[in-house]
């Protein structure tokens, strides 16, 4: 008699065969790959044992190197000799158009853009590389460090991205693994990740805080953890704020104390990380030296603690302004915090850990590595969506960062997507035609939280086409939008009578400059009186054109139903509605509209009289 082999749906047929899934932390100053191994989660070493891999890439001349590139240790010792083709925190141009990128603080020279995605790239002796290639070499590390820890193929990968990274630069990520040849099980979160990592590892329940800040990000996200459930309540952060922003104002501080000026590529990446290597000293130690040797002479400044907190205080404030704005979004107090995750190597300044301990009033969690937490918790999750038997029983419910909509008359936002939507979602609305006989429908899709589109991101756009010929609206379209648990979105539309459809995957060409997420949101609240009375101009003004063209179209069809004094009296009144609306004055614009309409509404009965006498003309009584 054959024996049945039963598995549950997903996982493994085999209880005793494992899937190969990995946890990468694509990191913008260094990144990890882990794994779970005998139910534990652990960071993979490479040939000399360093479990961190720099995101450093360096391209050479073919004759030069034979391989064309160096990755991680080799290329970040190279930095000084040869910055121009040596490619370090990548991560920041990552969705990123030339528009979009500070050039000032980049040692390598960038091209002209991508003409397909419309990405930076970036000159090298290889030859132009876009932000995708540099991370797929990166990530392409980690997949062969992984296939050689285990001997085997890698089944698959989560990978962690910023809470505050926009849908072009999880799109690029994305892109940039499936040029190393991996399978993405999930994009996550990078917060979210340490959460589960910490969660598991404390038995941790309750709600807590994840402050992360990373080489090139700073995340703040809120979460709920309760019986292997974690769930984000808010996230919030600041995507141009990280620990290279404390080497760069450490070093600025050095050049003005001495008076000396960093001239070339080479020495402003030599004296970046001098000011890193003190950075890091002064977490240890009082006092250090800063010294690096320019071109022109060497500098040699002494560094106290006190001085680097001076010299730093504005990014660490700029730090708590997030983190108080999360909690605003949370509904929180700071009391209600039960404890408060650290995240990311920049964490380990004596300032940001005062600064979180003094504004929660409890000492943070770091008995984890912060280096490695993040791509603990992915390798934990990457088990789990493998299938594998004995993996950690957990749902993972993440949050969108920023509002999700579409443009409507008048170039208003109606959002659809709410920021802090847990995902993965799928929200819809329905919508209408403008005009009598419209058969095509032009969708906007934007992403922000300001009232006016103009004031918005553009993701994408594209049209509803065959909508059957009706009047102004009686059509009924049904726009859904859906974010998948990666945070990426697809947009569709349908009108319910017909079944016309039409849909679009975003994938925009580039993303958000590089403060624009988290001035997008100070605006939506600094701004938040001047939108409302955008917002009610905008919709009067479009109410008052629906009512003028509707009217005008009347007259056209059945202007010979009116008297010489009624047609005159109803002219007289579109004129002041045009009036009003060149003056853009919206309660005069209102007015006019009511007025307009009160006007019309004898005109309306003559018209609707009119339409049922020739309906009924030429029959009985019996047969209607």
């Amino acid at each position: 008699m054959a024996l049945l082999q039963i598995s549950e749906p997903g996982f493994s047929p085999d209880p005793h065969q494992r899937r190969i899934a990995v946890g990468i932390d694509l990191g913008t100053t260094h990144s990890l790959v882990a794994a779970v191994r005998n139910g534990v989660a652990e960071c993979l070493p490479d040939a000399q044992g360093r479990v961190i891999l720099p995101s450093v890439v360096r391209y050479l001349a073919q004759a030069a190197g034979g391989s064309g590139r160096q990755i991680g240790h080799d290329a970040l010792d190279a930095m000084t000799s040869d910055p121009e083709n040596t490619i370090a925190s990548v991560k920041r141009l990552m969705g990123r158009g030339p528009a979009d990128v500070d050039r000032a603080h980049l040692p390598y020279r960038l091209a002209d853009a991508d003409a397909t995605s419309g990405m930076v790239r970036i000159e090298t002796a290889a030859g132009p590389k876009t932000p995708v290639e540099v991370s797929a070499e990166i990530l392409a590390t980690l997949r062969f460090r992984a296939e050689d820890s285990f001997d085997d193929d890698l089944h698959g990968a989560v990978i962690t991205v910023p809470a505050y990274f926009d849908d072009a630069q999880r799109q690029a990520t994305k892109d940039a693994a499936q040029l190393a040849g991996i399978n993405v099980l999930r994009l996550i979160n990078e917060p979210t990740a340490a959460a589960i990592a910490y969660g598991l590892d404390n038995a941790s329940e309750g709600i807590y805080a994840v402050y992360d800040l990373g080489g090139g990000t700073f995340d703040i996200s809120i979460l709920r953890l309760s019986q292997g459930v974690f769930e984000v309540i808010a996230a919030g952060g600041d995507s141009a704020l990280g620990g290279d922003d404390y080497d760069r104002a450490l070093a600025d501080w050095a050049l003005h104390k001495t008076g000396l000026r960093a001239e070339s590529a080479a020495d402003r990446v030599a004296l970046y990380r001098a000011a890193r290597a003190a950075k890091e000293a002064l977490s240890a130690e009082p006092t250090t030296t800063l010294r690096v040797a320019l071109a022109a002479q060497e500098l040699s400044v002494e560094v106290t603690r006190a001085v680097f907190d001076d010299c730093t205080a504005a990014l660490t404030a700029r730090t708590m302004v997030a983190v108080r704005k999360a909690l605003r979004d949370a509904r929180l107090s700071a009391g209600e915090v039960q404890g408060t995750v650290l995240v990311g190597g920049a964490t380990r300044m004596p300032q940001i850990r005062q600064a979180v301990q003094s504004f929660f009033g409890k000492e943070p969690l770091t008995n984890l590595n912060p280096d490695e937490v993040v791509a603990l918790g992915a390798a934990i999750q990457a088990d789990q969506l493998a299938g594998n038997s004995g993996a950690a029983d957990l749902l993972l419910l993440d949050v969108i960062p920023l509002s999700l909509g579409i443009e409507t008359m008048g170039g208003l936002v109606e959002r659809i997507v709410p920021r802090n939507q847990t995902i993965p979602t799928a929200m819809a609305q329905d919508f209408t035609t403008y005009q009598d006989g419209q058969t095509a429908l032009a969708l906007h899709v934007v992403q922000g939280e300001r009232d006016l589109v103009a004031d918005c991101r553009s993701l994408a756009r594209f049209e509803l086409r065959g909508i059957p010929p009706m009047a102004a609206g009686a059509a009924r379209i049904r726009v859904t939008f859906t974010v998948d648990a990666d945070g990426l979105l697809t947009v569709s539309a349908r009108e319910q009578g017909s079944g016309v459809e039409a849909r679009v995957d975003v994938k925009p060409s580039y993303g958000l400059s590089d403060d624009e997420i988290a001035r997008m949101l100070q605006e939506s609240f600094s701004t938040a009186g001047q939108d409302m009375q955008a917002r009610a101009q905008a919709e009067a003004r479009v109410e008052l054109d629906r009512m003028v063209l509707a009217t005008r179209s009347a007259l056209q069809a059945d202007g010979a139903l009116l008297s010489t004094d009624e047609r005159a009296a109803l002219d007289a009144l579109i004129a002041a509605a045009q009036q009003a609306r060149q003056a853009d004055d919206t309660q005069a614009m209102t007015q006019t509209t009511e007025q307009l309409a009160k006007g019309t509404e004898a005109f309306a009965a003559l018209r609707m009289n009119q339409g049922i006498r020739q309906a009924l003309s030429g029959k009985n009584i019996e047969a209607v």
